[in-house]
């Protein structure tokens, strides 16, 4: 048994190659996908961009403060991106990941700063979105939820600029939303597009890249829910999970010998390209010797029991060893 690596579908594939090949001049995927994005964060704004970073980059562009930033589980192009742009960073403890807003408390922050983080804590631990809307909400600091793995939450919780203030993604391999690149930026603040007018022409994509979102999104939900329940499943079924309670989609097992064992594991559960299981210390999941099992990068039809048993008894057997 062969793990797949997570790919556009059938359908999201065909629908871009038809627009590639002229076939469907006449609809404007871009504003279709802009109006379903608006409706998927209710958000009255939104834009397509031509990466995930790229959303980062313009939304960043529109802080005049500091920019606050998780000490783990978030994305590493948050702190290289900020840098980039001249801005003050100021890094936030967390509980591998998860945020605490009380620990903002002691900071010295200035006026228009802002937070930016991840709708899961190294995708495998949903934040508090509520707390930590309300409090920034009163003490003024915009609040950027990069929100590539938590899209399409059927609870409305991330993803939702009811919460958070400006939400980006990611709509590259592998993705909720699964195109192999692009992006979208959604907010209710109409200055943000006004006052970032050129890196968001900077960052434009082209039609084909549309076309895919605008059919990835039909599906989005479902997909989330789908790897949410595998990986619930699998924390369930195995030991020394990080916050093994949490919404997520992917499981970091806390391990001192991570290194030998990621080794092990990924001879055992074989995928046909690229990668599903890695191992920590690594800013973007945890900052602590542990294995990374990546289960948002299967393809769906790896999410049935059949392959989550096997994930199961492989990693349960070598932590016997």
């Amino acid at each position: 048994m062969t793990f797949e690596f997570k790919t556009p579908s059938d359908k999201t594939k065909h629908i871009m190659s038809e627009v590639a090949s002229g076939k469907l001049e006449n609809t404007d995927f871009e504003n279709e996908c802009e109006n379903k994005i608006c409706e998927l964060t209710n958000s009255e704004f939104s834009k397509i961009t031509s990466s995930g970073n790229n959303s980062i980059f313009v939304a960043l562009s529109s802080i005049k403060g500091d920019i606050l930033i998780p000490d783990q589980g978030g994305w590493h192009g948050f702190k290289q991106i900020a840098k980039f742009l001249g801005k003050n960073i100021i890094t936030l403890k967390t509980d591998f990941g998860l945020i605490n807003p009380k620990d903002m408390d002691d900071l010295e922050l200035k006026d228009n700063s802002a937070l930016i983080f991840t709708s899961f804590a190294g995708y495998t631990a949903e934040q508090d979105i509520k707390s930590i809307s309300k409090y920034c909400r009163n003490h003024g600091i915009t609040i950027i939820e990069d929100a590539s793995a938590g899209i399409g939450d059927e609870k409305r919780l991330m993803g939702n600029c009811k919460y958070s203030d400006i939400v980006i993604a990611s709509t590259g391999q592998p993705k909720i939303i699964n195109v192999g690149s692009g992006g979208f930026i959604a907010t209710n603040d109409e200055n943000l597009f006004n006052e970032t007018s050129l890196p968001l022409k900077l960052s434009k994509t082209n039609k084909i890249i549309s076309s895919g979102i605008y059919e990835e999104l039909k599906n989005v939900n479902n997909n989330l829910q789908l790897t949410l329940n595998a990986t619930d499943y699998l924390k369930k079924h195995i030991p020394n999970v990080i916050h093994a309670n949490k919404r997520g989609v992917n499981l970091i097992i806390r391990d001192d010998d991570a290194k030998q064992k990621t080794w092990e594991l990924k001879k055992q559960l074989p995928i046909n390209k690229s990668g599903f299981i890695n191992k920590c210390p690594n800013y973007n999941r945890v900052k602590t010797k542990a294995i990374s099992i990546e289960i948002k990068n299967l393809n769906y039809n790896c999410l049935e029991k059949e392959y989550l048993n096997k994930i199961i008894k492989a990693v349960n057997n070598l932590q016997q060893v």
